[in-house]
């Protein structure tokens, strides 16, 4: 459906109706049950009379094209730009969110671009980006917006990438995941007293979610882990975060490893320093993970990606620009053909660390 609702109150899927008057919201493992008049924790799903209807469907807090290495993903079409949009609302209550701004807001206060699907498309393709990245606040909790949008993009021939937390049922990651290419799941930790305690959700649904996309789907899958000093930096859950990822995900799934900087509601942690993000490397390297990077500090050696098999220099970045291009066209190692794992063009994209917001009204 390519058109925006009156008041941007949006026909909400996945959901159902209780025995005692309350409807269940059915898209992310909390199963919010709603009174007349009430709206999820995530704030942008609400009931409006006897339905579940999306808030913020057609409207953005802000679009902007990327370089699609600060996703992170740097093994889906390095070099390329994608064009990237976020609403407003979270349905996770990390208290170390890097984005707090968009994800803890009410979408009143920051929604300012309207844009269906098709013009959403349209734009990825007329500005040239080869994708179309859900990113800076979680798009499981505009599932249909994001759905139809992936629609739009496959039909248009532009990629879609989604940038999301993975907290999402069975029920509803099928229709989410349908038409999306690439994703990079935020793993926050892997205990569930720090899943419990910072974030106000559950580790077991997301190894489900990363297991599912992994075993099910042909999405391009990395992972990415925030190391916050005191929380989740141990070498133990580092070892255990590994050990599972290669035993489920496999040695080829790319594994970022970034660090943290104080905000939120926790500026009195200090920042990650880099040393812990090169020994999170090591020891996932040493479980026979093949593809692990270190992210938010200047580390040339942590950020490029290398031939598993020769030790050669694949690809080579500094921050999000690339600074070596050492695979054939058909995406293998030049010095002993051995085939790099990822989705590859013949030849790499020369966007570089640009960022160019894009406001609709400038181009439509």
């Amino acid at each position: 459906m390519d058109r925006l609702i009156e008041g941007a109150l949006f026909p909400a899927r996945h959901w159902h109706s209780l025995e005692d008057g309350r409807i269940q919201c059915d898209v992310c493992p909390r199963y919010c049950r709603l009174h007349k008049g009430q709206r999820g924790l995530c704030f942008v799903r609400a009931r409006d009379e006897d339905a579940l209807v999306l808030t913020t469907y057609g409207r953005s807090s802000g679009f902007c094209i990327d370089p699609i290495e600060k996703k992170p993903l740097n093994h889906f079409l390095p070099g390329t730009p994608v064009f990237s949009f976020g609403t407003a609302g979270c349905n996770l209550t990390c208290k170390f969110c890097q984005n707090h701004d968009i994800s803890k807001a009410r979408e009143i206060d920051r929604l300012n671009q309207d844009a269906t699907p098709t013009m959403i498309a349209e734009a990825a393709r007329q500005f040239g980006c080869r994708s179309v990245a859900f990113t800076y606040n979680d798009p499981v909790i505009f599932l249909e917006y994001a759905a139809d949008t992936a629609r739009a993009c496959r039909q248009a021939g532009v990629k879609t990438v989604a940038v999301t937390a993975g907290y999402i049922t069975p029920q509803a990651r099928g229709e989410f995941f349908a038409d999306i290419d690439a994703a990079n799941v935020d793993l926050k930790g892997f205990t569930e007293p720090f899943y419990r305690n910072l974030c106000g959700g559950r580790l077991a649904d997301v190894l489900d979610t990363l297991a599912w996309i992994k075993g099910h789907t042909d999405v391009w899958l990395e992972v990415t882990t925030l190391l916050i000093p005191g929380e989740n930096d141990s070498d133990d859950e580092i070892n255990a975060l590994s050990a599972w990822f290669a035993s489920e995900l496999g040695p080829d799934v790319p594994l970022h490893f970034t660090a943290f900087h104080p905000d939120w509601r926790m500026p009195d942690h200090p920042p990650t320093p880099p040393v812990t993000l090169t020994r999170a490397r090591a020891i996932a390297m040493s479980h026979g993970l093949r593809y692990v990077y270190t992210g938010n500090v200047h580390d040339g050696a942590g950020g490029s990606t290398y031939c598993h098999t020769c030790g050669s220099l694949l690809i080579g970045r500094d921050w999000y620009e690339l600074t070596a291009w050492e695979l054939d066209p058909a995406g293998c190692c030049r010095q002993c053909g051995t085939q790099a794992a990822g989705v590859f063009e013949s030849r790499p994209g020369d966007w570089g660390r640009k960022r160019q917001p894009v406001q609709f009204c400038s181009w439509t």
